[in-house]
């Protein structure tokens, strides 16, 4: 939970997200997806959160507006916004980078932590180094209390599964966080 909750805030941050913004997030089911939803609402922001249709339940559950992913997004999205969109999140690469330009604008309003072809889009990166948001886990804290963030485990490994985990993660399609137990 705490590297979900820091990295969405952190990239909540640099994008500026605040009332009134609509945004995007590419994967947002999964861990850093779904805690980024619950943030962005907490800032009253919309948010559109691509995910495939088996997820579209939850995400609507955490206040977002679900779409799939893949050929045809940004019509999709142009539905649901129909005033635009201010700003996108990449949760999940996948090569969706030009797809979330053509939404924003412009690359410096979109954000990933997923895409290594983000320079050559002039897409910023971010994977934390000296940007951290150590103020995460207290808006975590402070949503938990009040009943307004969740972040579900997907699925429990001894740590000698570590592997298959790994393996799991790389596929996507993982709604929630993967969870190492210690013996």
């Amino acid at each position: 939970m705490p590297v979900a909750a820091e990295t969405a805030v952190r990239a909540l941050t640099l994008l500026e997200v605040s009332a009134g913004h609509t945004l995007v997030i590419n994967g947002a089911a999964g861990g850093v997806g779904t805690a980024a939803v619950q943030f962005a609402r907490d800032r009253n922001a919309t948010v559109i959160g691509t995910a495939s249709p088996a997820n579209h339940d939850f995400l609507r559950s955490l206040g977002a507006m679900p779409t799939t992913y893949g050929a045809g997004v940004v019509d999709r999205v142009r539905a649901l916004a129909p005033a635009g969109v201010d700003l996108a999140f990449d949760v999940a690469g996948q090569g969706a980078l030009p797809e979330l330009i053509e939404l924003t604008g412009s690359p410096e309003r979109v954000l990933t932590i997923a895409d290594p072809q983000a320079g050559q889009y002039g897409v910023p990166y971010t994977s934390g180094g000296g940007q951290r948001s150590y103020q995460a886990l207290g808006e975590a804290a402070r949503l938990f209390t009040q009943g307004r963030f969740t972040l579900p485990v997907a699925r429990t490994f001894p740590l000698a599964d570590a592997p298959q985990a790994h393996r799991i993660s790389e596929q996507g399609h993982v709604r929630g966080k993967l969870v190492l137990l210690l013996d």
